[in-house]
């Protein structure tokens, strides 16, 4: 596989985005970067984001949550953000945004997950919620669906 990475320079200046950058190697040569706001010790919030978007979009929910004490993790994913990009568009699946996603969670060794999800990501996170339930307390869940494996995709999206 082979994976671009996007100068964190490139990155400089953005407003309202003042938070320590965070990366992880999780194998492959692949870089998860991810926020990691707040104390170390406190009941989490994990904010994963949907697409075109990366943890840019929450750069105003997460001083909120870390002022009423809960630390904040707000990744990008692979092919998002900062975060490592593989150049071919086979390598973007779903099977593998999950190990992706899995393979930085267990390097993380949370518990207590208070998880917000949205947009097609909600799928990747539910599937990490509903297989280590153990490690999560609460969900929030936005804009997403669970698809019924029926094949074809609904009117709605369609027209979208």
């Amino acid at each position: 596989m082979t994976i671009k990475n996007t100068p964190l320079e490139a990155f400089d200046n953005l407003p309202d985005y003042p938070f320590e950058p965070n990366l992880m190697d999780i194998g492959d040569g692949i870089t998860v970067y991810y926020l990691d706001e707040g104390l170390k010790e406190g009941p989490v919030v994990l904010l994963m984001h949907g697409e075109p978007s990366w943890s840019f979009l929450y750069r105003f929910m997460i001083p909120v949550f870390v002022e009423a004490g809960y630390r904040t993790i707000a990744p990008d994913l692979i092919g998002f953000g900062k975060s490592s990009k593989p150049i071919e568009q086979s390598d973007y699946t779903y099977a593998s945004h999950l190990s992706w996603m899995t393979t930085w969670l267990d390097k993380l060794q949370l518990t207590g997950i208070n998880l917000f999800c949205q947009d097609w990501v909600g799928l990747i996170g539910l599937r990490l919620l509903t297989a280590q339930p153990d490690k999560f307390s609460r969900l929030v869940v936005g804009n997403t669906g669970l698809p019924t494996g029926e094949p074809g995709f609904p009117e709605a999206l369609l027209q979208w």
